[in-house]
């Protein structure tokens, strides 16, 4: 059994999924389950990222086995178990193939527990994540008190979509059926806000790239985004503030140690110099609680704020370090590519690895052309999926160009160029997708920072997306390539493993009608929105800044951002100057035995005890009124 590929890479993802949990989470301060949820959510999504193109390498491998046969249809069993020699001559078998039902196997357990965490587990651990109990069950059953809406509006749209396929004539509804209309319900909601962010990633995404190749255009974007941020990061540290007040009327008046104790958990979250703050600075003109008016309750309600506030503390924060710090590299640059040294006065690891000069040179001259060509070539690569997307319904003749190509390479028997052309596209995909997400003003309160800096309610949010989107986006891949029985209506086509356990590109019968029409159109309005900044024109109108370039009130805060770059950098100096700035030892010739004593009226005697005194000058007598003249000659030598 050739299972090497698909062994190597399932350890693959499994390394890489705990690679990016290790680089954006938190073990040590992040409950257990939580990580180990967003793990298997990680790693069960990226797996099907990367197994699918070797389910499509094997499935254009068992289409020329079927093809060659030229004769009726057969089950894939028999297609797979055939090895005549005649038909090994011709059908070259792909260096990735995997057995038959291996893959099925997979893709059972794969799509069930996708399905299982992101509708049931992981909206759980993100309520377990954010709740104020102080007890595993207590958070626990606070997490199903606050879905219990949410599964309750999913149980009414399921108990409304059931009575209405039962009333369809001829519709017997048994566990298969169900199960059908399960996948489906799930295929649909995944498909209409994949369209959404699609139509949004897929502009986007080649745009910020051209703009990152123009270093005055992306410095200008880095000072309109400090300027929100810093209010941002303001209305968090003042929300902190508040709690922080709150916290210091409660401990004051506690008296249970039950109580106490809950109170020790509350301030062991909060900052190092918050901590301090809570236990020793009372003000005392604050109405102090009395001890009844405190219980476990008000406690839990306190609990789940100060752990809400420090998220939203520790994100700003976050974000406004890694801002400050590409606004400052940006700066670099610019003020290095207009000096006549080819060599970067701010040098950064880069320098390390090929010295100075050739980071110069790649930042300065090289860095913006290469971003240009890569821009250039994802514009290209999103209009072929536009393209695509709008004439995949089309059967015949084939026109989507994803479908052209993977039928070019399956006649070359190409294997190794589907596998590259597939894993390469739906990478792309997901990144547009998920850059949509993770990068929208109005959603930015899920943020991904690197350096353990990723708070776990983000994580959930993250691993609950990729199991939630990676399926139809797969179903929408396999349906470009024209490999989705349903939409294409081969009956000669071998069916993917994929297809066979997760299901075809169906709708809910309420919106399958027309869906070939709305699908493609909808992805190229919101492509044509995005391009012209159609949402970010609306968004500004109610409130919500963008960065328009035409704009006053953008310009006004890319001033304001600026200034706010300007003073981080001079504080960032003033403290880099202190540490290189060896201590200060006073000369022993001037003070000659001065010794720095305990106090400071001792150091004051020491000092004027090395003063000469000045030439003619008498001190007042202490009967001489206050407003008598000044000593004579005091000033003559001036």
């Amino acid at each position: 059994m050739a299972v090497g590929p698909l062994v190597s890479e399932v350890c693959f993802t499994f390394v890489l999924a705990a690679v990016l949990l290790h680089r954006y989470g938190n073990f040590s301060q992040h409950p257990l389950l939580v990580t180990v949820s967003v793990f298997v959510a990680w790693y069960f999504s990226f797996t099907i990222i990367f197994i699918l193109p070797l389910d499509v390498s094997t499935t254009a491998y068992r289409q020329c086995l079927y093809d060659a046969l030229d004769s009726s249809p057969v089950t894939n069993s028999t297609v797979a178990s055939n090895s005549s020699p005649p038909l090994h001559a011709v059908c070259v078998r792909p260096w990735s193939f995997v057995p038959e039902g291996v893959l099925q196997s997979l893709w059972r357990v794969v799509y069930w527990t996708s399905q299982a965490l992101t509708w049931l587990i992981l909206p759980l651990m993100q309520s377990y994540s954010t709740a104020g109990e102080f007890t595993v069950a207590g958070k626990l059953r606070r997490a199903l008190i606050e879905n219990a809406i949410y599964y309750g509006s999913y149980l009414l749209i399921f108990g409304v979509l059931l009575v209405y396929l039962a009333l369809q004539p001829g519709m017997n509804l048994d566990a298969a059926k169900l199960k059908v209309v399960c996948v489906s319900a799930s295929n649909t909601w995944g498909l209409f806000l994949l369209v959404l962010l699609l139509g949004h990633g897929l502009v986007e995404v080649p745009r910020s790239l051209w703009h990152r190749a123009q270093p005055g255009h992306a410095l200008c974007h880095t000072y309109f985004r400090a300027a929100k941020l810093s209010l941002e990061r303001a209305e968090a540290q003042e929300r902190l503030d508040d709690l922080l007040q709150e916290i210091q009327q409660v401990s004051s008046s506690l008296s249970s140690a039950h109580l106490q104790h809950h109170m020790d958990v509350i301030l062991a979250k909060l900052p190092e110099g918050s901590k301090v703050g809570g236990r020793q600075r009372i003000n005392s003109e604050m109405d102090v609680l009395s001890g009844s008016a405190v219980t476990e309750r008000s406690l839990v309600r306190l609990h789940q704020q100060v752990i809400r506030a420090l998220q939203h503390y520790n994100r700003t924060n976050c974000q406004w370090r890694l801002l400050v710090e590409q606004a400052l590299h940006l700066e670099d640059v610019a003020r290095n590519a207009e000096a006549g040294e080819r060599r970067l006065r701010s040098p950064t690891l880069l320098a390390s690895w090929c010295g100075p000069t050739v980071e110069w040179y790649w930042l300065c001259r090289v860095r913006g052309h290469c971003l240009r060509a890569l821009a250039v070539l994802l514009g290209l690569w999103s209009a072929a999926v536009v393209w695509s997307e709008m004439t995949f319904f089309i059967r015949s003749p084939m026109v989507s160009l994803f479908g052209l190509f993977h039928r070019a390479a399956e006649r070359r028997h190409d294997y190794l160029a589907i596998e590259v052309m597939s894993i390469v596209t739906l990478g792309y995909l997901c990144v547009c997708a998920y850059y949509t997400v993770f990068r929208v003003r109005v959603l930015n309160y899920y943020y991904l920072a690197p350096h353990h800096l990723t708070d776990a309610y983000s994580l959930v949010f993250a691993g609950m997306l990729l199991c939630r989107l990676t399926p139809p986006l797969c179903l929408n891949f396999l349906g470009l390539l024209h490999l989705d029985t349903h939409v294409s209506s081969e009956a000669h086509r071998i069916e993917t493993a994929y297809t066979e356990i997760m299901g075809h590109l169906d709708l809910i019968p309420i919106v399958a009608r027309g869906f070939n029409l709305y699908f493609p159109t909808l992805i190229c309005v919101l492509c044509l929105a995005t391009w012209w900044h159609l949402g970010s024109r609306l968004l500004h109108c109610l409130g919500f800044e963008q960065f328009l370039t035409d704009d006053e009130l953008t310009g006004d805060l890319v001033n304001e951002g600026r200034d706010l770059i300007k003073r981080e950098r001079g504080r960032r100096q003033r403290a880099a100057d202190q540490r290189r700035r060896p201590p200060r030892q006073p000369p022993a010739d001037e003070l000659g035995a001065l010794t720095r004593s305990g106090s400071e009226e001792s150091a004051r005697t020491e000092l004027l005890r090395g003063v000469e005194p000045l030439a003619g000058y008498t001190a007042p007598r202490a009967t001489e009124h206050a407003f008598s003249s000044p000593p004579r000659g005091l000033f003559d030598d001036v």
